[in-house]
């Protein structure tokens, strides 16, 4: 016989517990398919997916179309309302020319009754001196009147008005012929100060040109006498080197014995070409240098 009575392990029946708790609680999360996360159906989430996508474009397509309709209202609606506007416009403009051309206040049958200008246009009792409604009855000539006495005022005033503003244009042509005397005057003066001046400069030029001129002729004379100067003293301090040198090596310096032989033979001397007396002239006969130096 089996023993049934066995006792229970505590802890495997708390083990066993939660296994089987944790099991219902995956049933719980597997079986509902709102908080499901595995094991879906992917095809149908897809459709679903696509399915609200398309319900999403086309409400979205949807709204656009009646904004676009709106949009394209709405500018109708304002080109009606300006048309109508212009119009209106034109009506009331060609219906004030139709009133301004052909119904003006004078051209009605009692205009004269209201008419503001009635005393304005009426005839005077008396309009002038040959007027043919004055006649002795009327009372409205007499003599010595001068009704022409404002026309002739108001024309000796328009004179006077004619007289004044010719007399001002005058001296307004006066003072501007003036103006450009004294600018042609003052252009006339600055161009012959200008030339002036000029002149004045081409003057100093030409001084100056003849002034350096000059200094360089003046230069080139004195270079000229100053070179001659030089050439004249070393002239004549070759002619007197010559000279010198001609005296040191001369016959007479050098006592050279061929010059004071006479003439009259080769054992007579002559005293003056001789400095001293040589041996030969001392043993020599006093009668043949007397004949010398007779």
């Amino acid at each position: 016989m089996y023993k049934l009575d066995l006792p229970i392990d505590k802890k495997e029946f708390e083990a066993n517990e939660a296994r089987r708790q944790r099991e219902l609680q995956r049933q719980s999360r597997i079986f509902n398919a709102k908080v499901r996360t595995i094991g879906i159906d992917l095809q149908a989430v897809q459709e679903q997916e696509r399915d609200r996508r398309m319900r999403e474009e086309m409400e979205r397509r949807r709204h656009e179309a009646f904004a676009a309709d709106m949009i394209r209202n709405d500018k109708i609606a304002q080109l009606l309302q300006k048309r109508q506007e212009a119009d209106i416009r034109r009506l009331n403009k060609a219906l004030n020319e139709y009133r301004k051309m052909h119904q003006q206040p004078n051209t009605r049958r009692e205009f004269d009754l209201y008419d503001p200008d009635y005393l304005k246009k009426d005839k005077p009792a008396r309009v002038s001196d040959d007027d043919p409604r004055c006649t002795l009855s009327s009372l409205q000539k007499f003599e010595g009147e001068d009704l022409n006495n404002p026309a002739r005022k108001k024309l000796q005033q328009e004179q006077m008005r004619e007289w004044a503003k010719q007399q001002a244009e005058e001296r307004k042509k006066a003072e501007e012929k003036k103006r450009l005397a004294d600018l042609l005057y003052d252009k006339k003066q600055i161009e012959l100060d200008n030339r002036a001046m000029e002149l004045q400069k081409a003057e100093m030029n030409c001084r100056r040109a003849i002034t350096t001129a000059q200094a360089n002729y003046n230069k080139a004379l004195s270079d000229e006498i100053q070179n001659q100067r030089d050439l004249d003293r070393r002239r004549e301090e070759d002619d007197k080197l010559t000279e010198i040198a001609n005296h040191v090596h001369g016959d007479f310096l050098s006592e050279n014995p061929n010059i004071s032989t006479s003439a009259f033979g080769p054992h007579r001397v002559i005293p003056d070409r001789v400095e001293g007396n040589d041996s030969g002239a001392i043993g020599g006969d006093p009668e043949d240098a007397e004949v010398a130096g007779g």
